[in-house]
């Protein structure tokens, strides 16, 4: 099966006499992988890099180019950076108990290591779905800690008693000079109940730099007051938070799982949903013709499951019962399916990112799963419109595309398993065309 939706942008870039002194990076004797096609080049190419973005896919070295830095892939396959389209950077490390009560400056520090953990782990972009996470971003982006690109929704906008209300019964009733709760304080969630609370909460978060808007339409596993079977928000709710994110160019993504919540953020024009594993086919139907993306997480009664106990882990049993049914519906419709995780309260467990990337291989061969977490959650990533941070897409190995690159020693086609062990495996990580890691000097 292969998952080609959309046509990505492709910058083009014209050679000229300059490019034989400027600081160009060959990397050579690899065998690319094709993410719009989920194959591998049949002989070994010369990916040729310029500063932040890709230069080239060449045969050899031009003689009109004279890199500053030539590295040897010595026959591994070059795959584009991963990407995980449904990523807590702010809240997958800590417990939920610290992730609510704990002083902000530790989970902070927390944060930004697991950032770095990421992006060495060759998670190079994600989608954060919600968490205080601008900050994080803007230390990234200026190059003060590691990490991976952030693509943050800030804020998760949630109704009262709905997924993201993590207030304690004491605090309610809130009266109109009553305070602003901690999670909100802290800007992992934003409590909103009518059209006109829902509007300011969606541009504040836009104001925030959001490159996408973050609501929770029904209830989750999480969350204390909410059954999964809740429909959380109004059509015009909803509609009111479309309004403020299409004025800014960009969209709204949902968490969701039933088709109720479903149905009714579709109908108020929500671009993406999130998990959805209790959906019936009809819904899916609509997702289809809709075009709507589908951001699925392989949630299942394993070692990498969210640890939970209570009532909450019963509402987490029910989700992974409805796991296989949703990857077969979404199969079966050619739903536009992106990858992500969705490691939330974690308590240290973050690392099961990987191994969660590799469970996909239930449903999808090695190459549909590499393509789903590099191409198809590029393409989603380009629903941010003008929001879009960077001068070239992302998933992609092609001129133009960013120079988000992974050197594998071996074949993932034939053994994704590879990916399991990047210090061992992972020749060389760039981002944005620096190496982050080689495991030996480049020849």
């Amino acid at each position: 099966m292969k998952f080609a939706y959309g046509i990505g942008v492709v910058l083009c870039l014209i050679f000229a006499p300059l490019v034989a002194h400027a600081d160009v990076i060959a990397i050579e004797n690899v065998y690319v992988f094709d993410s719009r096609e989920a194959t591998r080049s049949s002989q070994p190419q010369v990916v040729l890099v310029q500063g932040s973005r890709i230069l080239d896919v060449v045969s050899e070295i031009p003689d009109n180019i004279s890199p500053s830095r030539i590295v040897n892939g010595k026959g591994g396959t070059l795959i584009p950076g991963l990407i995980d389209a449904h990523w807590h950077a702010a809240l997958a490390a800590p417990s939920q108990i610290d992730a609510l009560t704990a002083d902000p400056g530790y989970l902070h520090v927390l944060a930004a290591n697991l950032a770095k953990t990421t992006v060495l782990r060759g998670f190079t972009t994600v989608r954060d779905m919600g968490g205080p996470t601008f900050g994080l971003r803007r230390a990234i982006e200026q190059g003060i800690t590691p990490g991976p690109r952030i693509f943050p929704s800030g804020a998760m906008i949630s109704q009262t008693g709905g997924h993201g209300d993590f207030r304690l019964p004491h605090e309610v009733p809130r009266g109109s000079t009553t305070p602003l709760s901690h999670t909100e304080l802290q800007g992992a969630a934003a409590i909103a109940d009518g059209e006109a609370e829902v509007l300011r909460r969606a541009r504040e978060q836009l104001m925030l730099g959001a490159t996408q808007i973050k609501l929770m339409a029904g209830g989750g596993v999480s969350s204390l007051y909410d059954p999964l079977d809740v429909t959380q928000y109004t059509h015009d709710e909803l509609t009111a938070a479309v309004a403020a994110a299409e004025n800014w160019g960009t969209y709204v993504t949902v968490h969701a799982y039933t088709s109720r919540a479903i149905q009714i953020a579709i109908g108020a024009g929500v671009k993406s949903i999130e998990h959805g594993q209790l959906v019936n086919e009809e819904t899916v139907q609509l997702m289809a013709e809709r075009d709507i993306w589908w951001s699925l997480q392989p949630f299942l009664d394993d070692e990498n499951a969210n640890p939970k106990t209570g009532l909450a882990r019963q509402k987490q049993l029910q989700v992974a019962q409805g796991t296989d049914t949703a990857y077969a519906l979404a199969r079966q419709y050619g739903v536009k399916v992106a990858f992500g995780t969705d490691v939330l309260f974690s308590g240290g467990n973050a690392e099961s990112q990987m191994p969660r990337l590799l469970s996909m291989q239930r449903w999808f061969t090695p190459a549909e799963v590499l393509q789903m977490a590099t191409y198809n959650n590029g393409q989603l990533l380009q629903l941010s419109g003008p929001r879009y941070p960077y001068p070239g897409p992302l998933g992609l190995i092609e001129a133009g595309a960013m120079a988000d690159l992974i050197i594998v020693r071996g074949n993932p086609l034939e053994d994704l398993n590879l990916l399991l062990n990047p210090e061992a495996n992972f020749q060389v990580i760039m981002k944005n065309g620096v190496i982050y890691q080689t495991l030996e000097s480049a020849q």
